[in-house]
């Protein structure tokens, strides 16, 4: 996994369109996954540690090291009103990195929510304060606060790249990232997506088949399909 260095932070960083990031939060992931053109997800062992997560926003990015937490608190000083925290790990740990302090600490900055290839707890707290949160697991072991890792540095998080401006979506169907230059492109191809599904949910509710909506039947044919009554 390559990161872009360690000890470093940097303050200024090119978010997406507040527009763009605007629109995108209207769709869901599966949506946007299918509009960029079924690239983007994150890998699917991130879930959401209460049923009601959901966020979008630019992404401040944070690499940790295992079982430790210091680079989070570095980050809460580079977080702006509307921002996601995405936070990957140099190997593999799922320690509780983040609990309830840090979650308050995130809100009171204007953070959106965390993307965490690890591991939280305090996940009661984080649900009472609806603190959107995804995570790699949940573990009461906590972290120390001892090795250097980087803040707002291109991160490898759970198998999906993330630069520091990107749009990060989250919802119970996983976590999608949006290079922060296609933005508004994404956003144009998701509505669309999701007016064709629309009249498509239409003429399947007044009970058209799939079957024949997407004319199936002639390559099921084709492929050798027989109904047979016995």
């Amino acid at each position: 996994m390559e990161h872009s260095g360690i000890g470093i932070v940097r303050p200024s960083i090119t978010r997406a369109d507040p527009k763009a990031v605007a629109a995108l939060s209207e769709f869901g992931v599966a949506t946007i996954h299918e509009a960029m053109g079924r690239v983007g997800l994150m890998r699917p062992y991130l879930r959401p540690v209460h049923p009601k997560a959901r966020l979008c926003g630019p992404a401040v990015t944070v690499l940790l090291q295992p079982g430790d937490n210091w680079m989070l608190h570095v980050a809460a000083e580079q977080i702006r009103p509307g921002d996601v925290v995405v936070a990957a790990c140099t190997t593999e740990s799922e320690d509780g990195f983040f609990g309830e302090l840090l979650a308050t600490s995130f809100r009171a900055q204007g953070c959106q929510g965390l993307v965490i290839d690890g591991g939280v707890r305090d996940v009661a707290d984080l649900a009472e304060m609806d603190f959107p949160v995804f995570a790699r697991a949940v573990n009461a072991k906590g972290t120390v606060k001892a090795t250097l890792g980087s803040v707002n540095v291109p991160v490898v998080c759970a198998n999906a790249l993330v630069r520091p401006g990107d749009v990060v979506v989250a919802d119970g169907d996983g976590v999608v990232v949006v290079p922060r230059e296609r933005a508004a492109e994404v956003a144009a191809a998701s509505a669309e997506r999701e007016a064709n599904e629309e009249s498509k949910r239409a003429r399947l509710r007044a009970g058209e088949l799939g079957l024949d909506m997407y004319g199936m039947r002639g390559p099921l044919a084709a492929l050798g399909l027989r109904y047979e009554d016995r």
